[in-house]
């Protein structure tokens, strides 16, 4: 066992000796049935806050204080669910706005089609003043080049963050689409700061995750497990020698409640980030990675 019991220095409260930190990329339930058929009543409620709820307890006694979870609007997004399992388990878990372009546009609704980007922003803001109150804009495109509807979606990102001042994590299939969404960013005078760049691990090319971190976004290694922790590992450890620690984020792309499988399929836990891949890091870079940088991108 590698350091399980591990100490590593960071702000925040801590619980039961573990310091506090902060998970930027996991889901509680998805459904992927496409947006021309999603509706309420596809799920129990109840039996979704059972499976999630000790896989969240399991994560809060290791020091979790906030989880993003990332399922967008018309793929599972449910803030009322979150907000139970939040005051159940005492864990901010927080919500967003957005549409997902990935999967050629299997989830993006008919409106989203032929309104513009300043009417979807229109829409993204106020969700913003609704009592759930999405944190962050999570949106997702295809590999590029990106088509007319990514770019739609990045454009109303843009507008929406520099609106409300949220920050944007978009699901990025390669490199090309990352540099391509920060020009677009870029061109709405929203700061790069503002942008992460998901998935970026799928991307090989170590010098795209130079290049997009350089310009001052981030660049998020999730998905990590027990197949992947060599090359995320690799990954953050290529950034750090480049002196761009301050600009990563890691996290496991975990839980996936799938909504239509019998008693919501494989539910993966939140626990291997740190019983198996932090250990291998130095304290100062877990501090970095788990607490400074998540706040510093999305807010305290």
């Amino acid at each position: 066992m590698l350091r399980r019991e591990f100490l590593w220095m960071a702000g925040g409260a801590a619980f039961a000796g573990t310091p506090a930190s902060v998970l930027v990329h996991e889901h509680v339930l998805v459904d992927f049935v496409g947006a021309d058929q999603i509706r309420p009543g596809r799920y129990e409620r109840d039996e979704v806050f059972r499976i999630a709820r000790p896989k969240l307890e399991e994560v809060r006694r290791l020091g979790c204080r906030r989880l993003l979870e990332c399922t967008p609007n018309f793929l599972g997004r449910d803030p009322e669910l979150l907000a139970r399992l939040s005051d159940a388990v005492g864990i901010e878990i927080w919500s967003n706005t957005g549409l997902y372009g990935a999967a050629d546009h299997k989830f993006v609704p008919a409106f989203a089609r032929s309104e513009t980007a300043a009417q979807l922003a229109k829409r993204w803001i106020a969700e913003t003043r609704e009592a759930w109150g999405p944190r962050f804009i999570k949106i997702g495109v295809n590999r590029g080049p990106l088509d007319e509807i990514d770019r739609k979606l990045v454009r109303a990102a843009a507008i929406t963050s520099r609106e409300t001042g949220l920050t944007i994590a978009s699901h990025t299939g390669d490199g090309a689409a990352a540099v391509e969404q920060l020009e677009i960013v870029n061109a709405e005078t929203v700061s790069p700061a503002k942008f992460v760049w998901v998935h970026a691990q799928n991307e090989q090319e170590h010098s795209l995750h130079e290049k997009v971190a350089r310009a001052g976004a981030w660049v998020e290694f999730d998905g990590i497990g027990p197949k992947t922790g060599e090359y995320h590992l690799e990954c953050v450890r290529f950034l750090a020698a480049k002196g761009l620690l301050n600009r990563t984020l890691v996290s496991q792309d975990a839980g996936w409640y799938h909504v239509g499988e019998p008693g919501g399929g494989e539910f993966r836990g939140y626990t291997y980030l740190y019983s198996d891949f932090l250990p291998r890091l130095k304290p100062a870079e877990i501090a970095m990675l788990m607490w400074q940088n998540p706040r510093a991108a999305f807010g305290a």
